[in-house]
C-alpha cells in the first residue's frame, strides 16, 4: 500500500511539473499624479479561477519589480497594491515580458474605506502586514498554525514566537489585548477564518507610539485584525476529555463582539500538567510542564477561569480589563543522591528524599484606561491587582557522608507553611506634545504596594557527628509579614533641534522603595505546651530602604534610513538596612556611578536592517548580599552577607541584522552579543571537612566575559496545486568564562558550544504535512583547577511532527522526539524516544470533533537520570506524568458577521504599541 501511494505521488508530481511553465514579469511602479517612484509596493500574480497567489514581490527603491513563478494557466492576473492608492489589476498572458511603467491612482478618503488590498504582504512604514488568505493551511487552522507559515516567524513547542530572531512579547486583537499576557490563549484558540490581516511591528508603549518615539527594537508585537463585518457576533470553543489513570481535561471559551465592545469568558481545568487553557489542542507537549525532554516534575491539578471586557466610550476614552482566577494542587516526591568534589581532591556525598504538596488560589485583575483628550494630549492609566494564598506541606530526610564514607550528619524536617500575599500596582503615563517640530513632555508615575503574611510550623532534627557531635532539635512556630511600598517617577522633555530629525531628551528618574520585613519565631515551651519561647536567633525585624536618583540626557537622530542615539546617566543609589533586633548589623551604603550607551540602526530598505548597540551599566548588590546578618535558618547551610561588596560593572555590545527577499522567499537574520563583567557578585561557600556544614558569604570577582551569536536562513518553495516546502538552517554558539569558588578556592571555567539545527516543513495541500528537524550541540568545558577534568561531549535532538488529513474528515497527528545526552554517567539512560499521537474525526458539519490522544506511547517518561558537572554527580528521580490515553470531544461555534451588515464609519486609529 505504501509503495502504491508513493507511486501515485510521483506520477502526480511528474504530471504537475510537465504541465507548468515558468514566467517572469518585470516593470516599474509610479504614481499617476507626480510620476513618483513607489518603493515597497506589493506586486503579485494570481490565478484567474480561484484568485490563489502564484508569486509575489516588493518593489525596490527605484520602483522596479520582478515577479517570477510557475503555472499551468495560460493567463494570470497581475495585481499591484500600495497604501493610499487604488489597486491596479491587469490580465496578461503567462510568458516572460516587461510590462513597462504602471501608474497608480491616489485613493480618496471614501475609497480608502471600501477598497481592500488582496496583496499577500504590505509594508506600512515600520509594520509588515500579511494577508491571511494568501497563506494556505488546513481548513480549521488556528493562529499558531498560520504564524508558522509566515516568512521569518518561528513558533516553538511551548507557543513562544520569534520574528527574525526577535521575541514577540505582545499579541493584540484589533489593537487591543486579548485575555492578559499569555500569547497561547490567543494563538491556539482564535481560528484563521476570523482573521483578515496579521501585522508585525516593533513593540512600543502607547505613550511611545503617541509621541512618535523610536522603540529599542528588541521585541515585536503581533496585531491580529478581524474583518470589520465580523466585528459583530460571537465565537467560541468547548472541549472535554477523559482518560486512563484518572486523567481529565476540560476547557471553554466564548467571546462576543459588538463593534468596539468585546466580552470574553474562559474556563479550563486538567490534571495533565497543562498550563490551563488548551481548548482541545491536538498537540501534546513533551515532558508535561517542563521544557526539557523527559521532565515534568510533579503532578499538577488546576482549574482556571477568566473574564475580559474591552470597549471604547466615544472618541476619547478606551477601557480594557480582565480577571483571572486559578486554583491548583501540586504533588511531588523527589529522591537525590549527589557526590560533591572538592578542590583538594576529596569528596562527600548527600542523599535526600523530599515530598511536597502545595495548594494555591490566586486572583489577578487588571484595568487599563486610555484617554486621548486631543491629538496632542494623552493619558494612560494601568492598574493591576493580585491576591495569592498558598499552603505547602513539606517533608525532607537527608544524610551526608565524608570521603571515607562515614556518616557525618543527617537531618529530617517536616513543615506546614501558609502564606497570603496581595499586590497592587499602578502606573500613570501623561504625554503632552507641543507644536509641530516633535517637542513633548512625558510624565510616568508609579505606585506599588506589596503585602504578605506567612505562618510556618517546623519540626526538625539535625545530628552532627564526628569529633564535635551536636544535635539541633527544633519545634517552632513562625509568623511573619512583609510590607513593601514603591513610588517612582520618570519625567522626559524632548527638545527638537532639527524638526522630526534631531532631538535632545532631558530625563529624570526617581524611585523610593521601603520594605519592612518581620519574622517572629517561637520555640515550643514544654511546660505550657505552647509556642511562646521567643527565638532571637531565628527571628528577624528589618527595614530596607532603596532610593535611586538618575538624571539622564539623550541625543537622537532619525530619518528614513538611519537611527542613532547616545545617552549618559548619573546614578545615585542609597541602600539602608535597619535591624531592630541586632543594631550592630545596621548598614547604609551609597553608590554613585555613570552609565552610558550608544545605538545605531541602518535600514537599507523596508526589508533589510542592521542594528548595533553598546552599553555600560552598573549592578548594585542586593541588601541580602550586603547585610552582615548571619542567617541560620538552615543549620547545615549558614549564610552571611558582605557589607564591603562593590557594584557590578558590565560593558556590553550587541548587533543584529535581518533581510528578507520577497522574490525568492528567502529570509536571513543574525545576531551577536559580547559582554565583559568585573566585580561580579558570586557566592563563596566553605565546607567544614568534619561536619560538612556549609558557610556561605559573597565576594566580588573579575574576569567574566560572554560571547554569543547565531543566525537563521530560510527558504520557502511552492508548487501549484501541490503544496509548499520550507526549510531553515539555524546555528547558535557561545563562549563564556566564569569565575567561581569551590570550598573557598577560586577557579575559572570556560564553556564553548556550537549548536546547528536544520528543519523542514512540507505541506501537501489538504493531504499531508511533515515537520522534521535535527539539532546537534558540540560542547567543550575547561577548568584551571587540577581536581576538575575537562569535558567534551555532543548531544543530539530529533523532532518529527506529522499530520495526515485523509480521509477528508479524519486527522491524525504524531509528535516523535529523540534525545541523546552523553553528559550522563554510565549505567544511566543517555538516550530516549518520546512519542505522542492524536486522532480526530470531524462531526456536526465540521463544527465538532471526537478524538483520542495518547501521551508517551513508548512509556519512557521515567524522570530518573544522572547528571555530571565539574564538581558533582547527581542521580535524581521525581514524580512524573506517565503514559495515558484520553477520549476527547471538541465543539466550536461562530456567528461573527451574522448579526446584521450595517456598520459604523471607520474610526480614527488608536496608538497601540
Amino acid at each position: 500500500m505504501k509503495k502504491v501511494l508513493l507511486l501515485i505521488c510521483l506520477i502526480f508530481t511528474c504530471i504537475t511539473y510537465s504541465q507548468t511553465k515558468e514566467f517572469k514579469i518585470t516593470g516599474t511602479i509610479t504614481s499617476l499624479e507626480d510620476n513618483e517612484l513607489l518603493e515597497s509596493a506589493t506586486v503579485h500574480a494570481e490565478r484567474l479561477k480561484d484568485s490563489s497567489i502564484i508569486s509575489y514581490t516588493i518593489t525596490d527603491a527605484k520602483g522596479y519589480f520582478n515577479v517570477e513563478g510557475k503555472t499551468a494557466d495560460s493567463q494570470i492576473k497581475l495585481v499591484v497594491s500600495y497604501i493610499g492608492y487604488k489597486p491596479y489589476t491587469k490580465i496578461i498572458n503567462t510568458k516572460n515580458q516587461h510590462v513597462g511603467n504602471l501608474n497608480l491612482e491616489l485613493a480618496n478618503a471614501l475609497d480608502a474605506v471600501v477598497i481592500r488590498s488582496s496583496a499577500p504582504i504590505t509594508i506600512k512604514k515600520d509594520t509588515v502586514e500579511f494577508n491571511v488568505k494568501s497563506f494556505k493551511t488546513k481548513k480549521d487552522a488556528n493562529v499558531e498554525d498560520l504564524l508558522k507559515k509566515l516568512p521569518g516567524v518561528e513558533v516553538d513547542d511551548e507557543g513562544g514566537i520569534t520574528v527574525n530572531g526577535k521575541s514577540v512579547n505582545k499579541i493584540l486583537v484589533n489593537g487591543k489585548p486579548f485575555f492578559g499576557n499569555d500569547p497561547t490563549i490567543t494563538t491556539r484558540n482564535l481560528t484563521k477564518d476570523i482573521i483578515e490581516k496579521i501585522q508585525i511591528s516593533d513593540t512600543k508603549t502607547n505613550a511611545q507610539a503617541f509621541a512618535g518615539e523610536d522603540s529599542d527594537g528588541e521585541n515585536k508585537t503581533i496585531n491580529l485584525t478581524i474583518r470589520k463585518e465580523n466585528n459583530k457576533g460571537y465565537f467560541g470553543k468547548t472541549a472535554a476529555g477523559i482518560g486512563t489513570d484518572g486523567r481529565y481535561e476540560y476547557a471553554g471559551m466564548a467571546t462576543r463582539f459588538k463593534q468596539s465592545e468585546r466580552i470574553g469568558l474562559l474556563a479550563g481545568g486538567n490534571n495533565v500538567n497543562s498550563p490551563g487553557f488548551s481548548f482541545g489542542n491536538q498537540r501534546l507537549q513533551f515532558g508535561g510542564n517542563d521544557r526539557s525532554f523527559g521532565g515534568g516534575q510533579g503532578i499538577v491539578t488546576s482549574n482556571n477561569y477568566g473574564l475580559n471586557y474591552i470597549n471604547d466610550f466615544g472618541e476619547k476614552f478606551e477601557l480594557s480589563s480582565d480577571y483571572f482566577y486559578k486554583n491548583s494542587e501540586s504533588d511531588n516526591k523527589t529522591t537525590r543522591n549527589r557526590e560533591t568534589f572538592l578542590a583538594d581532591g576529596t569528596s562527600f556525598s548527600t542523599n535526600s528524599y523530599n515530598t511536597s504538596f502545595n495548594e494555591s488560589d490566586s486572583h489577578d485583575a487588571s484595568v487599563d484606561f486610555e484617554i486621548e483628550i486631543d491629538s496632542t494630549f494623552r493619558i494612560d492609566i494601568e492598574s493591576d491587582f493580585n491576591a495569592d494564598t498558598n499552603k505547602n506541606t513539606y517533608s525532607s530526610i537527608s544524610e551526608s557522608f565524608n570521603n571515607s564514607n562515614t556518616l557525618t550528619n543527617d537531618s529530617n524536617s517536616n513543615s506546614i507553611a501558609d502564606s497570603n500575599r496581595k499586590k497592587f500596582d499602578n502606573e500613570i503615563n501623561i504625554t503632552k506634545m507641543f507644536g509641530s517640530r516633535g517637542a513633548f513632555l512625558k510624565v510616568e508615575l508609579t505606585a506599588n504596594v506589596d503585602k504578605s503574611e506567612t505562618e510556618d510550623l517546623v519540626k526538625s532534627e539535625t545530628n552532627i557527628y564526628g569529633d564535635s557531635p551536636n544535635q539541633i532539635v527544633r519545634d517552632q512556630f513562625s509568623d511573619g509579614n512583609t510590607d513593601k511600598t514603591e513610588i517612582g517617577s520618570e519625567v522626559t522633555y524632548r527638545i527638537p533641534i532639527i524638526s522630526k530629525l534631531l532631538h535632545f531628551d532631558v530625563i529624570y528618574e526617581y524611585s523610593n522603595t521601603n520594605t519592612i520585613k518581620k519574622r517572629s519565631t517561637f520555640n515550643l515551651d514544654e511546660n505550657t505546651n505552647d509556642y511562646s519561647d521567643f527565638s532571637s536567633l531565628l527571628s528577624t525585624d528589618f527595614k530596607y530602604q532603596d532610593n535611586v536618583k538618575k538624571p539622564r540626557a539623550k541625543l537622537s537622530f532619525r530619518n528614513e534610513k538611519w537611527s542613532t542615539s547616545a545617552d549618559i546617566a548619573y546614578v545615585n543609589r542609597t541602600l539602608k538596612n535597619t535591624d531592630f533586633l541586632r543594631p550592630e548589623t545596621d548598614l547604609e551604603r551609597e553608590f554613585n556611578n555613570l552609565e552610558y550607551g550608544l545605538s545605531l540602526r541602518f535600514r537599507k530598505n523596508k526589508t533589510s536592517s542592521f542594528r548595533l548597540r553598546y552599553n555600560f551599566r552598573n549592578g548594585t548588590p542586593s541588601l541580602y548580599e550586603l547585610q552582615p546578618f548571619r542567617d541560620e535558618s538552615n543549620p547545615l547551610n549558614i549564610v552571611t552577607g558582605n557589607p564591603e561588596l562593590d557594584p557590578t560593572k558590565t560593558h556590553s555590545l550587541r548587533f543584529g541584522l535581518s533581510n528578507f527577499n520577497w522574490q525568492d522567499r528567502t529570509g536571513f537574520w543574525a545576531f551577536g552579543n559580547a559582554s565583559i563583567t568585573n566585580d561580579r557578585v558570586i557566592a563563596n561557600t566553605v565546607i567544614d571537612q568534619n561536619t560538612l556544614i556549609r558557610e556561605t558569604t559573597y565576594a566580588n570577582v573579575d574576569g567574566f566575559y560572554s560571547i554569543q551569536g547565531g543566525g537563521s536562513y530560510s527558504v520557502t518553495k511552492k508548487w501549484e496545486d501541490l503544496g509548499s516546502l520550507k526549510y531553515e538552517f539555524m546555528v547558535f554558539g557561545n563562549h563564556n568564562k566564569n569565575i567561581n569558588f569551590n570550598n573557598g578556592v577560586q577557579y575559572s571555567s570556560k564553556a564553548t558550544s556550537i549548536s546547528p539545527r536544520i528543519g523542514f516543513d512540507f505541506m501537501w495541500d489538504d493531504v499531508f504535512e511533515i515537520r522534521p528537524s535535527y539539532a546537534v550541540s558540540f560542547n567543550r568545558n575547561t577548568y584551571d583547577i587540577d581536581s576538575f577534568s575537562d569535558k567534551n561531549f555532543t548531544s543530539h535532538d530529533v523532532l518529527i511532527s506529522t499530520s495526515t488529513f485523509l480521509p477528508k474528515k479524519l486527522e491524525w497527528r504524531n509528535d516523535v522526539k529523540y534525545n541523546f545526552n552523553p553528559n550522563i554517567a554510565d549505567g544511566f539512560q543517555k538516550s530516549a524516544w518520546f512519542w505522542n499521537t492524536t486522532l480526530r474525526y470531524s462531526i456536526l458539519k465540521d463544527q465538532g470533533a471526537v478524538g483520542i490522544k495518547v501521551y508517551d506511547i513508548l512509556n519512557q517518561n521515567t524522570n530518573a537520570r544522572r547528571v555530571a558537572t565539574e564538581d558533582y554527580i547527581q542521580d535524581s528521580s521525581s514524580t512524573v506524568l506517565k503514559q495515558y490515553a484520553m477520549l476527547t470531544f471538541t465543539w466550536k461555534f461562530n456567528s461573527l458577521g451574522g448579526e446584521g451588515k450595517k456598520f459604523e464609519p471607520q474610526r480614527r486609529g488608536r496608538h497601540r504599541g
